[in-house]
């Protein structure tokens, strides 16, 4: 049986793109596989750049609460909170013992961060703190852990699968065959999501809708969708920021009437109702339950610990072979 695992940072206000792009794929691959399933908040991942206890916080209730709304269901998976599996951080200390600074260097994060620093002739370790460079260490141990044989990511989070591999290898290379080599999952049918001014979604760039914005600000947002000055009337070309984001709700049936729409000469502001209106529909059930789960952060809590507590006895078990494996050895598991 597959081991499937994925685990999402808290950090901010989840946007329509986060939802496309990866909350709804893992879910549908929840739904559709007979895998097992390990879904977990991130929180001392989180760290390198959260360091405000009331933000760690909201953040993580707010994506708990997002992957609980979206329809992740904790009987299906082991749904827990990084923080409260201990085994991960004691296994992240063996492994540190396995992982080269050669290769951590390499880490796309810390390179990132070092490249900045000499652009502005600062020291090139400047504001790079452990968690940050150690990064890839925890994740291999989110990991590895857990038997993983797959890990959902993105185009740009694949390196962290890699460097997980590298780190699996060079102990069982060293202790014996003790890991699970794991390998990434890439859904690559998975488009980049666009955002209000054609670019790619993103917080950075201030072009987002939040997943969860209430219909006044939901409506705010498509509003401020850009368009060309094609005026009521004139056909419209349907490659558009508009329809596009339209596409991600829709049927087949509701793109073919809404290109109709387009090619009939529907005026951008109408085009903008109609996206609203779907858009809506399809997320009011959802905003329903995020507001449940974030109004009542105690069972969003119980769910969690309920969770890590199914998670724990794959921790011990794989910690207890890994210490047998480097020689402190228990008696018992």
């Amino acid at each position: 049986m597959e081991t499937i695992l994925t685990g999402v940072k808290p950090t901010g206000i989840v946007h329509i793109g986060n939802y496309f792009g990866a909350i709804k794929p893992a879910i549908d691959l929840m739904n559709s596989s007979n895998a097992k399933f390990y879904f977990f908040v991130a929180d001392y991942h989180a760290m390198t750049t959260i360091q405000s206890a009331e933000l760690m916080k909201e953040y993580t209730y707010q994506i708990a609460s997002t992957w609980l709304a979206c329809g992740l269901d904790p009987s299906k998976v082991c749904f827990y909170r990084q923080s409260d599996v201990s085994e991960i951080f004691e296994f992240s200390t063996i492994l540190t013992n396995f992982a080269p600074k050669g290769l951590l260097n390499r880490a796309h994060a810390y390179k990132a961060h070092v490249e900045e620093n000499t652009k502005k002739g600062l020291d090139s370790d400047e504001g790079v703190n452990m968690g940050l460079f150690g990064y890839p260490v925890l994740m291999a141990a989110d990991i590895l852990l857990f038997n993983a044989t797959k890990v959902p990511v993105g185009l740009d989070q694949k390196q962290h699968v890699e460097i997980t591999r590298d780190i699996a290898k060079s102990f069982n290379s060293k202790m014996g065959k003790t890991l699970i080599v794991p390998t990434e999952l890439i859904n690559k049918e998975v488009a980049t999501i666009v955002g209000l001014d054609g670019r790619k979604m993103s917080k950075s760039y201030n072009n987002t809708i939040k997943l969860f914005a209430s219909e006044s600000e939901l409506l705010s947002s498509i509003k401020k969708i850009v368009t060309d000055s094609r005026l009521p009337g004139e056909p419209k070309d349907i490659n558009n920021t508009i329809y596009t984001i339209y596409k991600l709700f829709a049927t087949a049936e509701e793109c073919k009437s809404f290109e109709k729409d387009l090619l009939d000469g529907i005026g951008w502001g109408d085009a903008k109702i109609k996206l609203f209106e779907l858009a809506n529909k399809k997320l009011q059930p959802m905003r329903k339950k995020y507001e449940y789960y974030i109004n009542n952060p105690m069972e969003v809590d119980r769910i969690l610990e309920e969770g890590a507590l199914k998670a724990r006895p794959t921790a011990k078990e794989t910690l207890h072979r890994v210490k047998c494996a480097i020689g402190i050895n228990k008696t018992k598991l």
